[in-house]
């Protein structure tokens, strides 16, 4: 399947496009920047200032070949080239190892931002104890003195000291009703003791268990005693009485809030706690002596105090009496009076006009209304940013009353500090007075006297003024702004955060507010954290409810961030049907009114996703056919895989546990349109998909229709156990866990005929001879023994689903990915033990004995034969026989289980007979080429000319090799096996492991946690990484220029340098220099691999490859090579892995494990497996002992085609045109090399054929740059040049008259080297001039030369590498002539 190239943008590079709704904020998310590319990957071309100069004799004839000159060298073709070269395996999957954060990063940051007990206000008693008239015996008034209390004057002669009281008991009520008007309140007005103690138990007895206000004004009464008492009247007034805090406390119990407006009120606070203590003894006393009792809680109280212990009030008489209450109730008109005292504006205003202020408190365009907000703003960001987070939570979030007080007691601290006095609060608070943001407020109040002039005689019916509101909500915006403009490094809460939550409440900037809020919680579940803490949801929860389109893709985000940190916002969707709103806006005919609306759906379906997961009543108001079908819908838009990848786990979560809704997406086939999506190019999408249709699995009735439909779906999914991507095999496992347990009893049937059929395999004699004989009879129509008896069996199981999932399960098991191998294990394990307990137990144990009997003898018994066996390869098949097999031997294919137990007895058993060569004398094989209409033809070919060149070495003794440690995935964890026994109640209990957990759901979920606009930090000018990659950018083009002048001289001049040598320490057989670090990757017969640092002879690791015995490793390359390179290894068994960090021992990780080819039989004499990497491209071209080539991408992670080879010979090397990348060759046993191109159809790909050679192809290389020159080579020596233009080769060239067993060709310098059987190295330059020959070290007590076993060029450097058999040491030369040395390190 060809990706579309619009597609592949979209999932090429290392993070998916995540574009929101920035273009609202006017900041765009940017992609990781291109890395450039190398200049001579694309030809000569026009040289830049800084490069080096040479002359047009050193630059020669520079036409490329194949007719690429003027296409490679075109502006507009190398444009598209560079902007279309991308980093591979470097995705959040590859990073993570597809697996979520643990908990613990996840609960970083504020804890809970609920309110877990919330504690409201519902009555207030205000005790007023002001004997108008007569002052107190301790206090000695100034004169004149402050004498108004709730902003009314008490000295009135011409109304009587009653109607004063009751007048300011009114004027206190109504300023306290301007802060929470649900409160019932109840005056006394200067009452006597009884009635306080009648008062205080009918609150607490009314109020029960919520928040009782008490509030206290002692301006007619004693000081408080140093005792804490309090005073109140007798009856008849004659007296002051004292009432003891013990008492009061007795009274009122708690919670409750006290606000004591009296000189020396601190006396209060000084005492409160200890009483508090004494009534808390005597009530663990009496429940000790009674559990029963009833008694009075005495928690939670707060108080709030006007002055110190040794304070009086401050007596200006232009300041109220109570201005530690005015500022408590009234603290925008104080605020006013206090301002103006302090200013100049004494001469345009008096103190009557500050009442004159327009406007209500609740209206915010109003002046009077916008001074509230502002204050609101203020006094709420002073708390935020100076009060711990608990204390803040507990006064300002949990109930409105206490919010309000102590917002307005920030105002009352200052200005009674202003005036003398020390307010004390407990909780007691830090000091706030100082605050900076208290100049804003100055400023605004300023701003609105200035204009009150204007705005009396506009009230008043003169000419129209029009009010200038203020900036700081604009400016503190702008400041908010400042602040996410420098990516929040240290994680600190934004000073802001409070008023941006203010602001929300303005249309006017409501929108620039959402838009910086949700850069804010794009930072991470830090900033959501913090913001869900300040009180921010309850604001987004109400807006749901606007129908302002300009809103709706800030909400989605804004949502889409909450929901992804805290799922337990689903009851209050439901309850003030917040859902609606992201129902509607998945719907495909909804506009969004953003340039990426698909995001912003994929987004709604996200929210949509996290709303039903795991919450029934969210999945039944959710649940329609319009929500199946729009989900539908997008599973077609090709431009954005995040909003497919959503829709299918939106699906998924609605049909977890859900039949109504399995039943309603069967309506329109949801369950077959997610079958197509196992061919999506991304994974993410593939497994999301995978996911959607395990959950659809479990109706409660297994009806024969039901069962027909969930086998068709494990049908339609089987294919994908050749997905080259481990999340998606995983999930695959996942879906075969849930299947498997749903029919347990079925495959508990097909596991016990698997042992069967295997110990009937393996009770046959000479298992390989049957094998090669059945197949050769076949081929000439005839029958064996071995087809006749397996005929005779008839299993149940044969043909059906089950038995296929069972063998996938099998193979899974052997997946090259740890991860997926061990839950496969898991899955087969669960399966075989529960056969152990069912009715078949008995014949299970003997079948079960005798495999590990006959596995063990098989595995002591194998005999060196000096005879083996030929290839299976070579042995011509039916096409009817290879079509209706196929699916058959990937199941098997060698890689047959049974059980854990048995597994190393059992793996590859078939492999042993293949490690000695083929007899010099055995006939050659048939082929289809020697086939005419039926009749056989003699061939005259000799059997030697189509086998490898080392065919003939002996095997490296096992007892001499070290095994090294094998690199694992990131975040995989050897887990001990769950099934430990073998008892009846296996399955039954909550800790069973099948079927499987999926945690794909919550890794997806991660998305949405993570910056989406910010730049990432590689692309962060300054950062670490920016700095790294900038360097590794310098470095790359400076080798370029340093070797570039220096690739003319290479072909004229020897390459007899000695650079050193090292000892591997194995035998090397594979060579591959890195292009730019000082890195050389050696890989041996087996399965190690060693990484060198070959400029100080270091070695940098050694690892494991991880492949069976009895294969080898047969390719390695280095990719994303402009950056931090991956290293990628093939072996003969068909696998191919990739390696993050491959020169630390302690960091190096699996970043991608597959099977690229199914079918290989893992040897060590067998071509195996060819490559070839194209990094322009991300292909990889991979074939072997196959009949087709795979092209497996590298984004997409799954094989988009599968070329016929056309050919029935062995695939022994492949190259490519590393620039275009849609011309690749391919050389072939029998002396074949074919041209393909990647644009035509596959049955037409192969364009060219060309027959010169007669014998094996060694090596067939396209050069990555200079004259892009093809170079082929032969075992019997000879080398040919191509242009692929003309039907026969350019030249020539004989290099040996020995076996060839090597050739490399320098990617830039017109030269390549041969290596020999006699143990000689050979360089030519692509004229054919031999240039000289070289012999790699050699053990001094060797007695004859070795053959070469391995050489490779530095692809910039003149530097070849090189290695001969039975000799560990990997030597290094370069290349020098009469003047200089042709090479600089």
């Amino acid at each position: 399947m060809r990706v579309p190239q619009e597609q592949e943008s979209r999932f090429h590079g290392s993070q998916p496009n995540r574009g929101t709704y920035i273009e609202l904020a006017q900041a765009q998310a940017n992609h990781r920047p291109q890395l450039l590319r190398a200049t001579t990957d694309v030809g000569p071309r026009s040289q830049s200032p800084n490069a080096v100069s040479s002359t047009p004799e050193e630059d020669g004839n520079w036409e490329l070949r194949h007719g690429w000159e003027g296409e490679y060298n075109s502006e507009e073709y190398l444009n598209k080239l560079n902007s279309a070269f991308y980093m591979y395996y470097t995705d959040k999957r590859h990073e993570t190892g597809g697996k979520p954060k643990s908990r613990s990063e996840l609960e970083e940051g504020p804890g809970s931002w609920r309110v877990q007990s919330r504690v409201k206000t519902v009555f207030a008693g205000l005790m007023l104890c002001l004997n108008i008239g007569v002052d107190p015996p301790d206090i000695v008034k100034t004169n004149p003195t402050s004498t108004l209390e709730a902003w009314i004057d008490p000295v009135s002669p011409s109304s009587p000291n009653s109607k004063m009281m009751e007048s300011i008991g009114k004027s206190l009520q109504a300023h306290y009703e301007t802060l929470s008007i649900r409160i019932r309140y109840k005056q006394f007005l200067d009452p006597s003791v009884d009635e306080v103690r009648k008062c205080c138990v009918t609150l607490r007895r009314n109020a029960k268990d919520e928040r009782v206000l008490f509030h206290y004004n002692g301006h007619g009464v004693p000081l408080p005693t140093p005792s804490g008492e309090i005073w109140y009247f007798n009856r008849n007034y004659t007296q002051y009485i004292p009432v003891s805090l013990y008492d009061l406390q007795a009274w009122l119990g708690g919670p409750s809030i006290y606000v004591l407006d009296a000189s020396h009120a601190g006396n209060v606070i000084a005492n409160f706690g200890r009483f508090i203590e004494k009534h808390e003894n005597e009530s663990a006393e009496l429940l000790d002596k009674d559990p029963n009792a009833v008694v009075l809680s005495y928690a939670d109280n707060i108080l709030l105090a006007a002055c110190g212990r040794d304070e009086l009030l401050p007596t200006n008489p232009d300041l109220p009496a109570d201005l530690f209450t005015s500022s408590l109730t009234t603290p925008v008109a104080i605020s006013l009076r206090c301002f103006f005292l302090q200013s100049q504006l004494a001469q345009e205003l008096t103190l009557k006009d500050l009442d004159k202020v327009p406007g209500k408190l609740q209206e915010r365009r109003t002046p009077l209304g916008e001074l509230n907000w502002i204050f609101t703003a203020i006094t709420d960001t002073i708390a935020w940013n100076c009060l711990p987070r608990g204390t803040f939570k507990k006064l300002f979030r949990q109930d409105l009353m206490v919010a309000a007080l102590f917002r307005n007691y920030l105002l009352a601290d200052r200005l009674m500090r202003q005036n003398g006095c020390h307010p004390e609060t407990e909780p007691a608070l830090p000091p706030t007075h100082e605050h900076p943001l208290w100049q804003s407020w100055d400023l605004a109040l300023e701003m609105v006297l200035t204009q009150l002039p204007e705005l009396i005689v506009c009230e008043e019916g003169g000419p129209h003024y029009e009010y200038k509101h203020s900036s700081f909500f604009a400016e503190q915006l702008t400041a908010f702004e400042v602040y996410l403009s420098q990516g929040a490094l240290e994680r600190k809460a934004p000073d802001q955060l409070p008023i941006v939550l203010q602001v929300l409440l303005s249309q006017v900037h409501r929108l620039r507010a959402l838009i910086l809020l949700s850069r804010f919680l794009d930072l991470g579940p830090w900033a959501v954290k913090l913001a869900l803490n300040i009180g921010i949801f309850p604001y987004v929860l109400k807006l749901l409810q606007s129908a302002a389109i300009e809103l709706k893709p800030v909400l989605i985000f804004i949502w889409a961030r909450i929901l992804a940190v805290d799922n337990s916002c689903q009851n209050d969707l439901i309850r003030d049907n917040g859902y609606k709103y992201f129902l509607g806006t998945i719907q495909p005919e909804q506009g969004i009114p953003v340039a990426n609306h698909s995001e912003h759906k994929a987004m709604a379906a996200f929210i949509i996703a996290m709303f039903c997961k795991d919450f029934h009543q969210a999945k039944m108001v959710s649940l329609s056919r319009e929500l199946f079908q729009a989900c539908i819908g997008h599973l077609s838009d090709r431009e954005n895989p995040l909003l497919r990848q959503w829709c299918c786990l939106c699906i998924s979560t609605l049909w977890k546990d859900f039949p109504e809704a399995k039943w309603t997406g069967t309506q329109d086939s949801t369950h077959q349109i997610l079958c197509q999506m196992v061919l999506d190019p991304v994974p993410e999408v593939r497994a999301a998909a995978i996911h959607a249709l395990t959950t659809f699995l479990g109706y409660s009735d297994i009806t024969e229709q039901v069962s027909q439909t969930e086998q068709a779906i494990a049908t339609a999914l089987m294919m994908m156990t050749s997905d080259g991507d481990s999340m998606v095999r995983n999930e695959l496992l996942v879906f075969f866990s849930t299947f498997i347990k749903r029919y347990e009893t079925k495959f508990l049937v097909t596991a016990y005929e698997e042992l069967v059929e295997e110990q009937h395999r393996l009770q046959e004699p000479a298992i390989l001879e049957v094998e090669i004989n059945r197949r050769s009879a076949l081929q000439f129509g005839r029958s064996t023994v071995s087809n006749q008896q397996s005929a005779k069996r008839d299993y149940v199981s044969r043909n059906s689903v089950h038995a296929t999932m069972w063998k996938h399960v099998l193979i899974l098991t052997l997946d090259p990915h740890a991860d997926v191998a061990q839950n496969a294990t898991v899955v087969a394990d669960y399966v075989n033990a529960k056969l152990l307990v069912s009715p078949l137990r008995d014949h299970t144990r003997v079948i079960m004995d005798d495999l590990l009997r006959l596995g063990t003898k098989a595995v002591q018994s194998r005999p060196p034969s000096p005879t083996p066996l030929p290839r299976l390869t070579d042995v011509p098949i039916n096409p009817a026989e290879t079509s209706s097999k196929k699916n058959d031997k990937s199941f098997t294919g060698g890689l047959s289980r049974t059980a854990s137990a048995i597994l190393n007895s059992l793996v590859f058993h078939s492999s042993a007979s293949q490690e000695n060569p083929a007899p010099q004398n055995s006939p050659p094989k048939p082929s289809s080429d020697s086939i005419r209409n039926g009749t056989r033809v003699r061939t005259r070919v000799p059997d030697d000319w189509s086998r490898p060149p080392d065919a003939n070495d002996p095997m490296q003794q096992p007892s001499a090799y070290e095994k090294a440690k094998e690199p694992l995935p990131r975040g995989f964890e050897e887990q001990d096996n769950p099934i430990s026994t073998f008892d009846g109640a296996i399955g039954e209990s909550e800790n069973c492991p099948v079927p499987l957990k999926s945690t794909f759901f919550e890794w997806s979920t991660e998305y949405f946690r993570e910056p989406q606009m910010k730049t990432s930090e590689p692309d962060e000018p300054g950062s670490d990484d920016y700095n790294s990659k900038q360097w590794r950018r310098s470095r790359n083009e400076k080798t370029i220029m340093l070797t570039q002048p220096l690739k003319n001289l290479a072909g004229s001049n020897k390459w007899d340098r000695p650079n050193g040598f090292f000892h591997n320490g194995s035998q090397p057989r594979q060579l591959c220099f890195h292009q730019f670090e000082d890195h050389l990757a050696v890989a041996d017969g087996k399965d190690s691999i060693c990484i060198w640092n070959w400029q100080h002879k270091r070695r940098l690791n050694r690892f494991s490859h991880g492949n069976p015995i009895g294969s080898r490793i047969d390719e390695i390359r280095f990719i994303n090579e402009d950056d931090q390179a991956l290293l990628l290894v093939g072996s003969s068994d068909g696998v191919i892995k990739v390696y993050r960090d491959y020169d630390e021992p302690d960091k190096i990780e699996i970043v991608s494990a597959f099977r690229g080819l199914t079918d290989l039989i893992p040897s060590t004499k067998n071509v195996g497996l060819v490559l070839d990497w194209q990094q322009s491209q991300g292909k990889l071209l991979v074939s072997g002992d196959v009949k087709v080539i795979r092209v497996w991408n590298a984004a997409t992670e799954i094989c988009t085609s599968e070329l016929p080879s056309r050919s029935s010979s062995c695939i022994t090397a492949l190259t490519s045109d590393q620039v275009a990348g849609n011309i690749f060759v391919a050389g072939f046993g029998n002396g074949k090399i074919q041209v393909f191109d990647q644009r035509e159809k596959p049955a037409t790909s192969m364009v060219k054929r060309y027959s010169n050679h007669k014998q094996w192809i060694t090596n067939v290389h396209m050069q990555r740059g200079g004259v892009r020159e093809l170079i082929s080579g032969a075992r019997n020596g000879e080398i040919k040049l191509w242009d692929i233009r003309m039907s026969d080769e350019i030249r020539t060239i004989s290099a040996t008259k020995t076996t060839l067993r090597t050739l490399s060709v320098h990617e830039h310098a017109p030269v390549f080297a041969t290596g020999s059987e006699s143990h000689r190295v050979s360089i030519f330059n692509t004229n054919g001039a031999f240039l000289n020959s070289i012999e790699p070290s050699y053990s001094l007590l060797s007695t004859r030369s070795h053959p070469v076993a391995a050489t490779a060029f530095h692809p910039h450097h003149m530097m070849l590498a090189c290695s001969s058999l039975h000799d560990p040491n990997v030597n290094l030369f370069s290349c020098q002539d009469k003047r200089h040395i042709v090479q600089e390190f």
